[in-house]
């Protein structure tokens, strides 16, 4: 192995980890990180992947990012939410990825749509329950993610062996 191939070979392996490691710290977005990862270690001589393997991730890599996004307000419309509490769990999501990492991506969807529901006047228990749901949504978000850069990884290393 060449020098470059040695750096390259480390950048990739830090991409993945880093990406891996995305999946729950929500400053660093995982998926994507996993693939840059991937197409990094690409370019040594050790691994390679078609064109066709690479599309097919970089499109599973973009599905997962939208589900994760979408996954609470999903989650918080099917455990009886308004489109209220859909627009507070939205404005959570945003509010606690840019103001208050890491925890805040947990808890400001729940507390975004506990406080939509409310406006739009619904009783404790049911804005409750449609704010589990986005919580709900958020966990499952996650785990796609980790599955997606999990088997990223899992390539990687069936092609490297």
């Amino acid at each position: 192995m060449s020098y470059l191939d040695i750096i390259l070979f480390i950048l990739g392996i830090i991409g993945l980890l880093a990406g891996l490691a995305g999946c729950v710290l929500p400053v660093l977005p995982g998926p994507p990180l996993s693939y840059i990862g991937m197409v990094i270690l690409h370019f040594t001589k050790r691994l390679e992947f078609s064109t066709l393997e690479l599309i097919l991730w970089l499109v599973a890599v973009l599905l997962v990012t939208a589900v994760d996004t979408a996954l609470p307000i999903v989650g918080n419309k099917q455990f009886g939410g308004s489109k209220h509490g859909a627009w507070g769990c939205t404005i959570g999501v945003v509010a606690g990825f840019f103001l208050f990492p890491p925890w805040g991506l947990i808890l400001c969807p729940l507390i975004g749509a506990f406080i939509g529901e409310i406006i739009s006047g619904k009783k404790h228990p049911e804005a409750t329950q449609a704010a589990f749901g986005a919580l709900l949504g958020f966990l499952a978000g996650t785990v796609a993610k980790a599955i997606v850069c999990g088997l990223i990884i899992f390539r990687c290393i069936q092609i490297a062996w």
